[in-house]
């Protein structure tokens, strides 16, 4: 079988070396992929964007892929799923109104509202005078997000009023519609589901960590590091609570209002002190950087998995997981989640590879032809440095120590990822 990944991230670069130990993979191609990626044996880079439906179709269908899988939202929420079984080809991933549940968090919201799905209360507005003179009369801290896509960027949690009228500026800024939310104090947790339009199999759950900087402090990134599993927080039972209070009953809500919803059901969850899980958002794909800590654990084929989904016929049966864990380092460039410079040399990733973690590239090219140029930064999350072992600290100690093999100017990573757990 030919497979086509969509994407650019370490999401995708995890995505396609766990799709090329599938025995029933031949080929797979990544559009437009990355220079990681490019070094995969039997990958082959696609000079498309992840946004160009109508080329991906068009590939998809000329090269006999038989099954297509969608890393970013964007693309998910422009509709290419739709596109793609229009021609009558195999892809993994919600429709675009499916999509719906991460492209819109009042559309979220209401759902969730309207289906009893346990969440925070929350009050939508399109005008940001409103918005401003409400948070003034809120308690604090409370929460202002951006309704649409914002790269995992666009919440802000205001611990003042001044900080709050400002979020709301700016998250007026992104899109005509702001959200204004009760915080909710606890711990978070990525619970990714995969779904078959007909039953929800959770994955197992990870950490993610959003804030630049150590001690959880600073602005939301699309996430610096994660670990799992994240049993500390989610026991099997406490996993069966969130199937039966939370994965279902979504599932159970969208198919109510006619969407078939095949692909990653990603639930953001907020365990709150006395253990009650609620949603603090959803997404319609997989976690990036949960992918590099949860596919490296999964075992048998990744391939039959989301072909299965994408088919209709999941067996939970397929889904079975190795006796360890896996943490993930990522580094980034100097500036980020704000402005930086692309374009920098990127040394020691042989000797980073010599300590046993993975290596999964997130913004990075060459400068010349793969291989034989130099590799250099371009974005602002550069690489994702997976570390496995018995135990979480034992696979944070692999992937510190790979990261510390690696230099290029201003690389910036947080030294606490997994700080719960150690």
């Amino acid at each position: 079988m030919i497979v086509l990944v969509v994407g650019a991230g370490g999401r995708e670069h995890a995505l396609v070396w766990k799709l090329l130990q599938s025995p029933e993979v031949s080929q797979v191609y990544c559009a437009p992929g990355n220079a990681g990626i490019s070094l995969l044996p039997r990958c082959h880079i696609v000079p498309l964007a992840a946004t160009d439906i109508k080329g991906l179709v068009r590939f998809a269908s000329v090269q006999g892929v038989g099954l297509t899988v969608v890393g970013p939202e964007v693309p998910l929420a422009a509709g290419i799923v739709d596109a793609f079984r229009a021609e009558g080809l195999t892809i993994f991933g919600p429709t675009q109104a499916g999509a719906q549940i991460e492209a819109s968090k009042s559309w979220a919201k209401n759902l969730m509202h309207q289906f009893g799905i346990p969440t925070a209360a929350a009050v939508v507005f399109q005008e940001r005078q409103a918005a401003q003179e409400y948070v003034l009369s809120q308690s604090l801290p409370v929460v202002i997000k951006a309704d649409g896509l914002a790269a995992g960027k666009g919440v802000t949690v205001a611990t003042t009023h001044e900080e709050a009228v400002q979020a709301v500026a700016e998250a007026f800024a992104l899109g005509g519609t702001v959200l204004v939310e009760q915080f909710l104090p606890g711990e978070e947790v990525s619970v990714l589901a995969l779904c078959d339009g007909h039953r929800c199999v959770p994955l197992l759950p990870a950490q993610d960590h959003k804030r630049l900087g150590e001690g959880d402090t600073g602005p939301n990134t699309g996430g610096m590091g994660a670990y799992a599993p994240a049993t500390h927080l989610i026991t099997p039972e406490r996993l069966a609570q969130i199937q039966q209070r939370i994965l279902d009953p979504t599932l159970a809500a969208l198919q109510n209002i006619g969407i078939d919803y095949r692909g990653v059901l990603y639930a953001g969850l907020m365990i709150s002190p006395e253990g009650d899980p609620y949603v603090v958002e959803f997404n319609c794909r997989f976690g990036d950087p949960e992918t590099q800590v949860i596919v490296p654990l999964l075992q048998g084929s990744l391939a039959e998995i989301l072909l299965a989904c994408a088919q209709g016929c999941l067996d939970p049966e397929t889904i079975t997981w190795q006796e360890q864990a896996a943490a993930c380092v990522v580094l980034a460039s100097a500036g980020y989640p704000g402005s930086y410079e692309k374009g920098l040399p990127i040394q020691g990733l042989a000797a980073a590879a010599n300590t046993g973690a993975l290596v999964f590239h997130a913004g990075t090219r060459w400068s010349g032809p793969a291989r034989s140029g130099q590799l250099l930064t371009d974005g602002g999350r550069v690489l994702c440095i997976t570390g496995l072992g018995k135990s979480i600290p034992a696979a944070l100690d692999q992937a510190y120590a790979a990261a510390a093999c690696i230099q290029f100017p201003g690389v910036y990573y947080r030294r606490d990822i997994g700080h719960r757990v150690k």
